[in-house]
C-alpha cells in the first residue's frame, strides 16, 4: 500500500514548529507495512487543501493528514474536509462525552466552541482522540482512505497506533518493510561505494540499498519488502554477513547504535578504563563518552588542554618539543595521550590536536589536520588525518576518528 502525508499548518511553513509527526508517522507505518510515497506540508487555505487531496489520491492509496482541527476559526481542516467529500455534520455522542471528562478532570468551564468539536462530517467515521477534545476523521472515497488526525503529537500518535493501523491492519493485507541499518566510520562514502559495488549490483530485487552519511559516520540502510517476515529477515541477515565480509573493519555497528555506546560496552567487556586529552575538541570527545549512562564504569575524566600552558603543566608535555614541533604534531599528541593516562590512571589515554578553524592554518598544516593518539601500557601511537575547512565538522571528525582508534584497537585485543 501506497501513502501520502499531509501535514497542515501556518506554524509549520514559518519554521515556528518543528513538523516532528511526519517523521514520527512514515517510521510507523512502514512498520505496519505502508510505503510512504511523499510528505506535504501546506498551509490553513481552503484551496491548499483542496488541491494536495486531489494530487495525494492520484498516487497513494492512503492519505494521512494532520492538522487544523482545533476549536478556534484559524482551524479550518474538518470544515474543508466536510466541504470537500460533500458532507453535512452529525453530533458524535462519544466525542462529547470524551469533551465533557476533559474539562471536568481540569475542573475548566465547558465552552460552546468545545462542545462544536462534537460535530463531525455526516460521511465519516469517527475516531475518538483520547488525550484530547478534536475527533479523528476517517473517509473512503473512490477506494481511497482519507485520515484526518489531530496535529498535536501526543494526540495523533495514540490515534494513529491504537485506531488507524489496526484498522488499516484489518481492512488491506499490508505485508511487511524491513530495514536494518550498518554504521560505518573511517571509510568516505565514495570509497565506501566502491568497495561494495559488486555486493551492491548482487542485491535481491526487493532489497534496496541507500547511502546516508553524515560528518564521520556512512550509514548503510537496507530496505526489504515481501509478505513473509522471517523471510525477509533471513534475506537481509544473509546480505548484512556478506557485506561485513568485505568491509568489517568499517562496521562498528547497526540500527540506531552509537560508536561511543559501542566503545563503553568494549571498554566494560575488557574491564579497562579511559581517559581524554583534548585540544581542538575543546571536550567533546568527553561529552559523547559521558552521554552513555553507566559511562563512570569506565570514563575517568578529561583535561582540555586548549592552552599550551596546559599541556606542559597539567599533562608533562615537553615545551621543547611543542617549540621545536608545533602543539599539531606526532610527537605533541603522543605525549598528551601518555600523560593524560599517567596523571589519571587509566588502561589508556586518547589524545587530539588540531587546527579546527577556520584560522590558524599554515601551508604545511592547513585548517583541519589533526593529530590523534592512543596511549596502553605497553604503547603509544598516532595518525594524522586531514578533515577539512569546516570547524564544527572538524571537530564532531576528530571525535569519531579518535574514537575509532579506541575501537579497533579494543577489537584487535
Amino acid at each position: 500500500m501506497r501513502a501520502e502525508i499531509i501535514n497542515i499548518g501556518d506554524e509549520l511553513l514559518i519554521g515556528q514548529v518543528v513538523n516532528t509527526n511526519a517523521s514520527w508517522m512514515a517510521s510507523e507505518l512502514n512498520k505496519a507495512g505502508i510505503t510512504v510515497v511523499r510528505i506535504t506540508t501546506i498551509a490553513d487555505d481552503r484551496q491548499a487543501i483542496f488541491n494536495s487531496l486531489d494530487e495525494a489520491s492520484q498516487r497513494a492509496d492512503i492519505i494521512f493528514i494532520s492538522g487544523g482541527l482545533g476549536p478556534t476559526k484559524d482551524d479550518i481542516t474538518k470544515k474543508t474536509l466536510a466541504q470537500y467529500f460533500d458532507s453535512g455534520f452529525v453530533f458524535h455522542e462519544p466525542t462529547y462525552e470524551q469533551i465533557k471528562f476533559i474539562f471536568a478532570t481540569r475542573q475548566l468551564p465547558l465552552t460552546e466552541i468545545n462542545i462544536e468539536q462534537a460535530q463531525v462530517p455526516e460521511k465519516c467515521t469517527p475516531l475518538l482522540n483520547k488525550n484530547g477534545t478534536a475527533p479523528g476523521m476517517w473517509f473512503e472515497k473512490e477506494g481511497k482512505v482519507f485520515v484526518s488526525m489531530p496535529g498535536v503529537p501526543f494526540e495523533m500518535k495514540t490515534m494513529v497506533s491504537e485506531q488507524v493501523i489496526p484498522r488499516l491492519q484489518e481492512k488491506y493485507h499490508l505485508g511487511f518493510i524491513l530495514h536494518k541499518t550498518v554504521m560505518t566510520t573511517g571509510v568516505p562514502e565514495s570509497t565506501l561505494a566502491i568497495k561494495i559495488m559488486k555486493w551492491e549490483e548482487q542485491l535481491p530485487e526487493n532489497i534496496k540499498l541507500a547511502y546516508l552519511p553524515q560528518p564521520g559516520i556512512v550509514r548503510l540502510r537496507l530496505s526489504a519488502t515481501g509478505g513473509d517476515k522471517k523471510q525477509l529477515e533471513t534475506a537481509v541477515n544473509d546480505e548484512v554477513d556478506k557485506l561485513k565480509g568485505i568491509i568489517d573493519e568499517y562496521i562498528f555497528g547497526y540500527d540506531d547504535v552509537s560508536i561511543e555506546e559501542v566503545i563503553g560496552q568494549l571498554l566494560v567487556a575488557h574491564h579497562e578504563s579511559l581517559s581524554t586529552a583534548e585540544s581542538c575538541t575543546g571536550g567533546y570527545i568527553a561529552h559523547l563518552i559521558t552521554s552513555v549512562p553507566g559511562s563512570s564504569r569506565y570514563f575517568i575524566g578529561s583535561i582540555i588542554s586548549y592552552a599550551n600552558a596546559v599541556k606542559t603543566n597539567q599533562l608533562g608535555v615537553s615545551s621543547t618539543d611543542i617549540e621545536m614541533n608545533g602543539a599539531v604534531s606526532r610527537k605533541v599528541v603522543m605525549a598528551m595521550a601518555k600523560g593524560v593516562r599517567k596523571q589519571l590512571k587509566t588502561t589508556y589515554g586518547l589524545a587530539v590536536s588540531g587546527i579546527a578553524g577556520p584560522d590558524g592554518g599554515t601551508k604545511e598544516k592547513p585548517v583541519g589536520t589533526v593529530w590523534i593518539a592512543l596511549a596502553g601500557e605497553e604503547h603509544v601511537e598516532a595518525q594524522l588525518f586531514h578533515f577539512g575547512e569546516h570547524r564544527g565538522r572538524n571537530i564532531r571528525r576528530s571525535a569519531l576518528a579518535g574514537l575509532n582508534i579506541l575501537r579497533l584497537h579494543l577489537i584487535d585485543k
